[in-house]
């Protein structure tokens, strides 16, 4: 779980844990940020704001904190289902989402980052329906919560066809009411308007939000409350979160404790983001923020050495670090040497040498040819000096000439009778 990797990374606990009896509950969240879109700018905060809020969520003891990040389509509804098995039987469950949202016909819908969302008419299949989320987390006993950071401007609602002049497309998101009791949710901006993605590491709501809701034992109207106020004063007014919903009498925290009634007013005082040392810790973390360098955390750490913030800035150092650290090396290439082939190369003299031995070897090869075929023309059986000596020789037999010297033997040996 990235959120649980990131709190061993950081090591300690935050200056607000959970009481004891906060751990007698069961308390589970889902934690998505969405900012790689496809087919739309990137966001710059939501995986800084997840970071932030699943480490919040961990420290103030939640029994599991999912976290995830840039999720298209399939795999958000998918995450989302599974959730639900998470929030059944348990006491609190939180819903946080950080990315774009878009109202169509008055339904709010969260957008995963491989939505197109060319027509109007896509955006029941491509995007994810907050009655859904809401659907999802029912089963909890005690408190459901969802919390979305998503009424950015949203650049799908200028290219996105309208197939019926009757259906509206809004800016932001449309006012809900949920209809299950016990059930909060949280708009960073008033229904109808836009939120603004900072310029800081974070969102202003997201970053007022870290500050507040986790306060022991403030009730979450109030905690509300003093993101409300937090997120005006830091958007000069623009901006104004919304909360919609209703809960029962009593105190309602997200994480238990005993304040009293005087003490809940007080109670942001209380934690260490909003004492005098966290509001300057917040001050330098926004200004480290947007230098982001690893000099400048160290310095923030230097001065900051524990805390909320502190334990963010080591996050943020550790993640410029890995961004920075050069890939290895590819292997050098091993170069192929084809196999020696027996061959020589022949000295200028020696094609000349070769010609002169071909042309002695025909010169041999036709002279022998020539006394072969002079042996057959004047010397053979069939030769003109055979057929003389025939001749002559019957002439002196029938003159009775006898083979008293064997010259009759020797021309018939010679040319045959």
């Amino acid at each position: 779980m990235r959120a649980a990797a990131i709190v061993a990374l950081i090591g300690g606990v935050l200056g607000f844990g959970a009481g004891t009896e906060a751990f007698a509950e069961k308390r589970v969240a889902l934690v998505i940020g969405n900012a790689g879109y496809v087919n739309a700018q990137k966001l710059i905060n939501p995986p800084n704001d997840v970071i932030a809020v699943s480490v919040m969520l961990e420290t103030a003891g939640f029994t599991v904190v999912e976290t995830h990040t840039d999720l298209g389509n399939v795999e958000m509804r998918r995450v989302i289902r599974n959730f639900s098995d998470q929030a059944r039987g348990a006491d609190i469950a939180v819903v946080y989402f950080a990315g774009h949202g878009i109202e169509v016909d008055g339904t709010n819908f969260l957008i995963p980052t491989d939505a197109k969302l060319q027509r109007d008419i896509d955006v029941e299949d491509e995007a994810i329906a907050l009655d859904r989320v809401l659907k999802m987390i029912e089963p909890a006993r005690r408190l459901r919560l969802v919390i979305l950071d998503a009424c950015r401007d949203n650049p799908f609602t200028r290219t996105m066809k309208r197939t019926m002049l009757t259906r509206a497309v809004g800016s932001g998101l449309a006012k809900v009411e949920p209809t299950t009791s016990d059930t909060l949710v949280a708009f960073a901006a008033r229904a109808g308007s836009t939120a603004s993605d900072g310029g800081g590491a974070n969102s202003p709501f997201t970053a007022a939000l870290v500050k507040h809701i986790a306060v022991p034992g403030l009730d979450l109207r109030i905690a509300f409350g003093n993101v409300r106020d937090d997120v005006l004063k830091s958007t000069d007014n623009r901006q104004e979160p919304f909360v919609y919903g209703s809960l029962g009498g009593g105190t309602i925290a997200l994480v238990r404790g005993a304040p009293t009634g005087n003490d809940q007013a007080a109670a942001p005082t209380q934690a260490p983001a909003a004492t005098a040392t966290g509001a300057e810790a917040w001050r330098d973390y926004e200004l480290a923020a947007r230098i982001g360098t690893a000099a400048v955390w160290d310095e923030f750490l230097r001065t900051h050495t524990t805390g909320f913030y502190a334990n963010l800035a080591r996050a943020q150092r550790a993640k410029l670090l890995a961004a920075a650290t050069p890939p290895p090396p590819p292997a050098p290439a091993v170069a192929v040497v084809p196999p020696a082939t027996a061959s020589r190369t022949l000295s200028p003299t020696e094609p000349s040498r070769g010609r002169e031995r071909r042309k002695a070897t025909t010169k041999r090869t036709r002279t022998a040819g020539e006394s072969n075929s002079g042996s057959g023309s004047e010397n053979g059986p069939n030769s003109s000096g055979c057929a003389a000596a025939k001749r002559t020789l019957k002439a002196a037999m029938a003159l009775g000439f006898d083979n008293r010297d064997g010259v009759v033997t020797a021309v018939r040996a010679k040319c045959g009778k």
